[in-house]
């Protein structure tokens, strides 16, 4: 009796190791028409959830620097952002277009975001180095097309590139992208996978940082709060809201017009 419940057990974890073997590299193909990924499409909720965490994150940044609350509020909106972007990818009819918006949007905003958190190194020292999120999102989506369509070395270029030069969060866009695209139909194994990658966070956080959140003698680095998107993403919602496309492309440069002259009048 013990024997056959062993060997069930032993069959059931080698076929669930089989079963995330496969997700992650024999995804199935997209298909032409139809529902794509088995996680949330309810994308204008989320990207409305996304930019308004981001306005709390960078309200705080700008206005309550020691205030971790708002920073860790933050933290959801990057990794809405990059989901959102993986159903773009999967879903529209001209990636070159999609492209470009993010590119140009990345270099309108571009002085707005230098004015708005980086004044002196741009008014003083003329360095521009310190990009905005969009220079991320757009090479993350770049090295994702190039991942989707097995180009290779356009993958490997705008990957090197997003984590070489002064992106914020560097290749982590990248990662995340890739989990979500690859477990697009296994939301439990992308879950799963997701969790992991802020895992670390819960034990890496130093008491120094006003960010991090110390409780009794564990500190928790501030971008452990990523890990509550999932809920959002993984977990379908169907709310039917639908906003105009352009206005989330719009609320970053402007918003962060609105921070830099307000910095500048208060």
């Amino acid at each position: 009796m013990r024997y056959a419940e062993a060997k069930e057990n032993k069959e059931g974890v080698t076929m669930n190791t089989q079963t995330i073997r496969r997700a992650l590299t024999t995804p199935a193909m997209v298909p032409e028409r139809g529902e794509r990924l088995k996680t949330n499409l309810d994308t204008d909720l989320l990207k409305l959830i996304a930019i308004v965490s981001m306005l709390i994150d960078h309200v705080g940044r700008a206005f309550f620097p020691e205030v971790g609350a708002f920073r860790w509020i933050g933290r959801l909106a990057f990794p809405i952002f990059c989901y959102c972007m993986t159903v773009g990818l999967l879903y529209t009819r001209d990636i070159v277009r999609y492209l470009g918006r993010l590119a140009v949007f990345a270099a309108i905003s571009q002085p707005f975001y230098m004015l708005a958190f980086h004044p002196r190194d741009w008014m003083i020292d003329r360095n521009w180095a310190n990009w905005n999120i969009f220079f991320t999102l757009f090479l993350s989506l770049l090295a994702m097309y190039g991942f989707k369509e097995r180009k290779w070395w356009l993958f490997g270029l705008a990957f090197f590139a997003v984590c070489w030069w002064n992106f914020d969060y560097s290749g982590i866009g990248v990662q995340l992208m890739l989990i979500f695209f690859l477990c697009r139909n296994h939301p439990r194994i992308g879950a799963a996978l997701y969790v992991l990658t802020y895992l670390p966070a819960l034990w890496t956080g130093y008491p120094e940082d006003h960010l991090c959140l110390t409780l009794g003698g564990l500190t928790v680095d501030w971008s452990f709060f990523a890990v509550f998107a999932a809920l959002l993403i993984f977990v379908p919602t169907h709310t039917g809201i639908k906003i105009p496309k352009w206005f989330f492309y719009a609320f970053y440069p402007v918003h962060l017009a609105v921070i830099a002259i307000l910095q500048f009048v208060l």
